[in-house]
């Protein structure tokens, strides 16, 4: 569980529960949201609403994984066009730097215009500018409609997280969160599987998969809709019509922007995917500096580790703890699965490393979430995950480029493992020691009892 806090002030008939979660101390997790009632949503209506936002969930990493194990015959196909070599990762990568820099503008106006109308849009796009390709013969064009498939990826993932938000509360919108992440990782081997299978048809063939989002529109349309006021919520939104989808209930007091414990969520967001993602970009390198050239055994020790990171988002659905609870563990894990990798003497060992690395930052990612949701009105709560998302995409983005100027600097790929256990152990000691300080500050606050006579 988080440190203990102490209890919120009671509003008064002039203070509405919005002013009680405008002053609670920066970096605690909004009070308002702690006193809500929570509620088990269930029920048919339930059960298809989850698994459109889980399968919308899934559409930015299609975008992320699918064309790669075509990239190769791309390369071929265009290998008359000037700066190829440099155009055809491109088409890969940008999509992901669109929904970085995007995400959080797509957060004001999924804020502005409304969740459902937002995303059903977003999702029509996302057909028409993912199978793009397969009528494109230029490879500038073809890397421009990709960066188009990120900006409507940066709408999509803002709109699927910020309706887990609206609608579930407590310990199940927790769980909900992992199954994203866990989402997230079943669906990267499956499309990769999947983009090489196609791949055998011809280099165009995989793009055909984003038409999928054509079935999913429909259904997002007619099954989506804005939390009822029997739904679980904050005390903000608890007087929301069932017709406001995206918009603060009318007369509520709206509290001030939380931009200070946000922007240090952010910032520790942009550094834990940063260490999350460095194992699955790096690992089949490091295998092949020790002579596993073998695609089986390089895919096989792919697939462990990503089953480590399923594992780490169970954990954290699973045991009921607070994400604050959670974070210096979590460093301090990532810290340790880089150490293992940098003094492995064989790929066995480097695999372990990497499976004790991969379960932290499965535990880190819904920790890291949930953390940023908690500190969220349903006003300001679309501008907010898009800040969220446009960091962890941020986090992905640099990730390879922080690596290679790592190891550039201290002599090879292996060595740059050994500073970033360094680094993420620095990240858990002061995270530690910042939990140590609001639980202090929480204890000398709290009022102490008088003795009876």
């Amino acid at each position: 569980m988080p440190a203990p806090v102490p209890p919120p002030p009671s509003p008064t008939p002039t203070q509405t529960p919005s002013d009680v979660a405008e002053n609670a101390p920066a970096g605690e997790i909004n009070p308002a949201e702690e006193s809500a009632p929570e509620t088990t949503v269930s029920g048919a209506a339930h059960r298809l609403r989850i698994t459109l936002l889980m399968a919308g969930s899934c559409l930015p990493i299609l975008g992320a994984v699918l064309i790669a194990p075509v990239l190769p015959q791309m390369r071929d196909h265009f290998a008359g066009t000037p700066g190829v070599d440099a155009l055809v990762p491109m088409a890969l990568t940008i999509p992901a730097l669109s929904l970085a820099l995007l995400a959080p503008f797509a957060g004001v106006v999924v804020d502005r215009l409304g969740r459902r109308r937002l995303l059903v849009v977003a999702t029509v796009l996302y057909a028409l500018f993912g199978t793009a390709p397969l009528w494109l013969d230029s490879l500038g064009a073809i890397v421009a409609s990709r960066a188009l498939v990120g900006v409507v990826e940066a709408a999509i993932m803002t709109c699927c997280t910020t309706l887990i938000g609206d609608h579930y509360s407590g310990r199940q919108r927790d769980r909900y969160l992992a199954l994203q992440t866990m989402c997230a990782s079943v669906s990267a081997t499956a499309f990769f599987a999947l983009g090489g299978a196609a791949g055998s048809a011809g280099w165009r063939t995989p793009f055909w998969a984003y038409a999928v989002s054509l079935l999913l529109a429909p259904a997002m349309a007619a099954a989506l809709r804005g939390p009822r006021p029997s739904e679980p919520t904050t005390p903000l939104e608890a007087t929301a019509p069932a017709s406001s989808v995206g918009t603060a209930p009318a007369g509520a007091t709206r509290r001030a922007f939380p931009w200070r414990p946000l922007a240090g969520t952010c910032a520790l967001t942009v550094f834990g995917a940063l260490l999350f993602y460095t194992v699955q970009v790096e690992l089949s390198f490091l295998l092949d500096d020790m002579g596993v050239t073998d695609p089986g055994m390089i895919g096989l020790a792919s697939a462990v580790s990503s089953a480590a990171v399923v594992a780490g988002a169970v954990t954290f659905a699973k045991s009921g703890r607070g994400p604050e609870s959670w974070l210096p563990f979590v460093f301090g894990l990532c810290a340790a699965g880089f150490a293992v990798i940098w003094f492995a003497p064989n790929p066995v060992v480097l695999t372990v490393g990497a499976v004790i690395n991969c379960l932290g930052g499965g535990i880190m990612l819904p920790s890291l979430l949930t953390l940023a949701m908690s500190r969220l009105d349903y006003a300001d709560r679309g501008r907010g995950t898009g800040l969220w998302t446009g960091s962890f995409f941020i986090g992905q983005f640099v990730c390879p480029l922080v690596v290679l100027a790592l190891a550039s600097a201290v002599g090879g790929l292996t060595n740059a493992m050994g500073v970033l256990a360094a680094m993420g152990a620095a990240g858990a000691v002061g995270l530690a020691l910042s939990a140590h300080r609001r639980r202090a500050r929480s204890a000398s606050a709290a009022p102490i009892p008088r003795p009876t006579a």
